[in-house]
């Protein structure tokens, strides 16, 4: 059999979250690109390389490095979605938050303000609070959201399971649906249960280390290795492929400007292509990568 590489193309293409606003499917993801040099080359290189969307938090500590490449490149701040995550001891105090993150930033309102585990614990102690948790965290940045002059343009949550998320929309004092749920999402994690719910919800999916992370063993799996040879593509891209076909977007994270260009080029694959991936997890067993240990996701 001949292998017949397809058509890749450069993914600028958005879906509108359910409060209207547009996001790109492809974003670069900045996690564990805390060295200055790592997080300003990587997010200058995405964003010369036609990536309009950047995935930061407050405690990836580059947000200062993030905003000096979105300032150096020269491209207009409307063009660029950004996104930040409020950090498990700031959820008392989600404004104060906010204005150091805009501050490193360098800009005057995020896109997209996330809630980034429903933890919330008091820095003094290092324990969880027992007089808040993650609801009270979402009505407060409800609250910042209504009252921000346009500082934040959506809210979401992050690592959220069905259970958290039925009981935060249960809550008579929650008026907004989350536009976004990030999690880790990959053909060894898919997340059918939580994917069909967000679907009911109108929530998006964004998929972190939708590669897995360094030396992880998704990429090299011969099942992907086999549909990507097929293809004439790199692994990569059949990963980033899959969660652009399930209607979320993706996350992939690189420092290297290569990978990075690659990595925004998607294609459609097969429907056998994509059942194959969509059953990997039946087939060879779930893997979770990013797992911190605060069982949230029990």
């Amino acid at each position: 059999m001949t292998n017949t590489p397809v058509q890749l193309k450069a993914n600028t293409a958005t879906i509108t979250l359910n409060d209207g606003t547009k996001i790109p499917f492809v974003g670069l993801g900045t996690w564990q690109a805390a060295d200055r040099d790592e997080a300003y080359n990587a997010t200058l290189a995405a964003l010369k390389n036609g990536y309009r969307h950047i995935d930061t938090a407050a405690i990836y500590k580059n947000e200062e490095y993030v905003g000096e490449a979105i300032k150096d490149s020269g491209i207009p701040r409307e063009e660029i979605y950004v996104t930040t995550k409020l950090w498990n001891t700031d959820h008392k105090r989600a404004k104060e938050a906010l204005e150091t993150s805009l501050k490193k930033l360098g800009l005057d309102y995020v896109d997209l303000y996330l809630i980034h585990w429903p933890v919330s614990t008091d820095p003094a102690t290092g324990e969880n609070y027992k007089d808040w948790d993650y609801v009270d965290t979402y009505k407060a940045l409800q609250k910042l959201y209504k009252e921000s002059n346009g500082k934040i343009k959506s809210i979401g949550v992050s690592n959220f399971n069905k259970e958290r998320l039925e009981r935060l929309l249960s809550d008579p004092e929650v008026t907004i649906v989350p536009a976004v749920n990030q999690i880790e999402a990959h053909p060894f994690l898919p997340q059918p249960e939580l994917y069909d719910y967000l679907k009911e919800k109108n929530i998006i999916i964004e998929a972190y280390s939708p590669l897995g992370s360094s030396n992880s063993p998704i990429i090299k799996n011969p099942a992907i290795v086999s549909i990507a040879e097929k293809n004439g593509v790199e692994p990569a891209q059949v990963l980033i492929s899959w969660a652009v076909q399930r209607n979320t977007v993706v996350l992939p994270k690189s420092v290297t400007e290569a990978r990075i260009i690659s990595n925004l080029k998607t294609f459609t694959l097969s429907d056998e292509d994509f059942a194959t991936l969509n059953k990997l997890a039946e087939v060879e067993g779930v893997n979770r990568i990013c797992n911190p240990g605060w069982n949230v996701f029990a």
